[in-house]
């Protein structure tokens, strides 16, 4: 039993002296073993798999982002077509701001356009912002600091964090 020794690196029993043992381990050294072989497969399958299982998350992820894009894109172009009735709200208020019913269908359009998320811009009082006012007239207002809106002609809306129509307005000069 003192003649048999253990490779660790090749895993295999010898019963050969050890100088002729000393020779046969540098040839299985240069020629790779089935079991290196093997692992070497195992290591590409592996790297190959990892590649697979990351592309495929990566599809998901651009296909819920489409998907989510187009949803928003939908819903503002409808969002869009209400654009004329809610101007329609806000001209009969004007004409009529005590009619009972039209202040309730107002609150009840501004409701619903508030759950959908599409918000009213706020105009008048405020600083000219160039990417949610449109400035059609400058007017010489006394007492009022410059670029600060004095009127509002229509009415601008966000749809979440983007302009679905920026604010028509009269801005002091």
């Amino acid at each position: 039993m003192d003649d048999k020794e253990v490779k660790v690196d090749t895993v295999s029993v010898t019963d050969a002296p050890a100088d002729k043992k000393a020779t046969e381990s540098v040839a299985e050294s240069a020629e790779p073993t089935e079991v290196d072989k093997l692992n070497a497969q195992i290591a590409e399958l592996n790297d190959k798999y990892l590649r697979v299982a990351a592309e495929l998350e990566n599809t998901r992820r651009r296909a819920a982002i489409d998907i989510d894009a187009a949803a928003r894109n939908r819903a503002m172009s409808v969002a869009r077509h209400f654009l004329p009735v809610l101007d329609a709200v806000d001209a009969a208020l004007v004409h009529s701001p005590d009619d009972a019913g039209l202040n309730a269908m107002a609150r009840a359009i501004e409701s619903a356009c508030g759950n959908i998320g599409m918000v009213k811009i706020e105009t008048v009082g405020k600083k000219l912002n160039p990417q949610f006012h449109n400035a059609v007239q400058v007017v010489e207002k006394p007492n009022t600091e410059s670029n600060i809106i004095v009127e509002e002609m229509q009415s601008g809306y966000m749809f979440g964090d983007a302009v679905l129509r920026p604010a028509m307005v009269v801005v002091a000069k």
